[in-house]
Parts: structure tokens; C-alpha cells; sequence
């Protein structure tokens, strides 16, 4: 089995670890790759991401990296994320759980989809979300005006600082800490929060990928897109944005760790 390694590069202990397991995972009979990013601060030949291929992608990171990641393959392989960073919701293992997995998986693991979504403006494909995509007001304390459109009906239309176009998998992240719900990575479905709105009627809605959906930015005040926090795009006045499931879905290998105990464990335990 080929297993492609990722570290975050602004930890040495991190780096170290990585390095380490790279040689556990010899020793295990895999076949690994280096990133080239970890590569070059392990002083070894790797591989951009752009083309990394394998079997497997173990990222050794936060949630941060894991995202990275994700948006940096142009081929999605199945991720297993180990914990070096906080809360690290989108990273299955902790450190010192990685080398019994690696030994009792040799052959095989399970993968589980995670839906993303697509977003286009003016039929420009702008970027995937795994997470989350937010638009944001560029000027602190201006509020910005947005209408939401769903099967060609405009279904609201509010004052906010911002707006957050989140997936399933992401309503642990942002979505969760701006009021939204905890949401099962299962249901597939676009959830709308608005960001400290101005009418306390503006609520959060869950919206099914069967349907057509579109957020139009309606102020003049400069604002900003965010995807995943990666990418970030300007927006103009009556700029609008078409949301869709995407194609490819982001791919998860899972460790036997049940969705909500991990819930259980890593936020309500914090």
C-alpha cells in the first residue's frame, strides 16, 4: 500500500513525529511519499501535492492542514488525519494511537464520503468548500445586504455582517461557533447562516442539494469571500453566487470512532 505524508511545517515536533512515522510505516511494509513541503524540511525528495498519489494521504496537522490539503489535490485520495493541532475535528487519530492502526490495516480501511460544494459566480468556477464559504464585510461595523434565492424564489432577503454557506461537515466548525446546529456528515444539504443580523427573524436554514440555490450580495460595500480559508475572492455590488453539491467528494478513511462520541469527546469536553 502507497501512503502519501503530510505534515504541518511550522511545528519541529510535528516534523519529527512525521519523520518518524515514516520510518514505522517502512518498517510496517508500506510504501511512502513525502510532500514535498515536509519533504524539504526533512532535508528529502517529495512531491507537490498537486501531484500526490496513493492509496492513502495521512496529514499530521489541525484541521487546517487536513483543509489544506483537501483543496491543494487534484484528485481526492482517502485522507486519515492525526491530531497535531486543537481541536482537530477533521483529524481521526491522536499521535500515539497511529501505530497500532497503521498495523492492524495493512490491507484495507473503510472510506467515508464527505459532500462539498461547488461555488460559481458569473459562470466562473470560484473554488470547493469542505467546510464552509463565508462572504464578509471588508469594513468592520458595515453591514451588508443579502438576498437568498432557492429554485429561483427568493426565499429571504437580510442585513448581516456576513453570510456562511456550510456543509454538513462544517457544522462543527464555523457554522457551529455562529449558532448554527450540529449537523450528522451523512445528510447532504447546504446550511445558511447569517452573521450577527439585524432582525433577530433571520434564521439559519437547511437547504437540500436537490435544489437550486443562489446568494446575492445587494449593498455596495466592499466584502470578501472566503472558501474553506483558503482561497479569498472580492465582491462587487449584485455579485451572485450559485451553490451546488460538487462533483468529487472530499474522502475519509474511518478508525472506528463514532461521529458523535467524537463529538462528545472534542467539543463538549473542551
Amino acid at each position: 500500500m502507497k501512503v502519501a505524508l503530510a505534515s504541518r511545517i511550522d511545528d519541529r515536533d510535528a516534523l519529527a513525529y512525521t519523520s518518524s512515522l515514516a520510518e514505522e510505516l517502512i518498517r510496517l511494509g508500506y510504501e511512502v511519499i513525502l510532500e514535498q513541503g515536509t519533504a524539504r524540511h526533512l532535508d528529502r525528495e517529495g512531491v507537490p501535492f498537486e501531484e500526490l498519489a496513493g492509496d492513502l494521504a495521512v496529514i499530521v496537522g489541525g484541521d487546517g492542514s487536513v483543509l489544506l490539503a483537501v483543496h491543494r489535490m487534484r484528485r481526492q485520495i482517502p485522507i486519515l488525519g492525526i491530531n497535531w493541532g486543537e481541536v482537530g475535528f477533521l483529524a481521526n487519530l491522536e499521535p500515539d494511537e497511529a501505530p497500532l492502526f497503521f498495523a492492524a490495516h495493512r490491507d484495507d480501511f473503510t472510506v467515508e464520503p464527505r459532500m462539498r460544494i461547488t461555488l460559481t459566480a458569473n459562470g466562473e468556477r470560484l473554488g470547493d468548500a469542505l467546510n464552509e464559504a463565508v462572504i464578509v464585510t471588508s469594513r468592520p461595523a458595515k453591514m451588508l445586504r443579502f438576498s437568498v434565492t432557492v429554485d429561483g424564489t427568493v426565499a429571504e432577503r437580510f442585513r448581516a455582517d456576513g453570510i456562511l454557506i456550510s456543509t454538513p461537515t462544517g457544522s462543527t466548525a464555523y457554522a457551529m461557533s455562529a449558532g448554527g446546529p450540529i449537523i450528522d456528515p451523512r445528510i447532504e444539504g447546504f446550511l445558511i447562516i447569517p452573521l450577527a443580523p439585524y432582525m433577530l427573524s433571520s434564521r439559519p436554514h437547511m437547504i437540500s442539494t436537490d435544489r437550486t440555490l443562489e446568494i446575492r450580495l445587494e449593498t455596495e460595500k466592499p466584502a470578501h469571500l472566503v472558501i474553506d480559508g483558503q482561497s479569498t475572492f472580492e465582491m462587487e455590488r449584485e455579485t451572485a453566487i450559485s451553490i451546488r453539491k460538487a462533483d468529487e467528494p472530499a474522502l475519509f478513511v474511518q478508525t472506528g470512532k463514532h461521529f458523535f462520541e467524537r463529538v462528545n469527546l472534542k467539543l463538549r469536553r473542551l
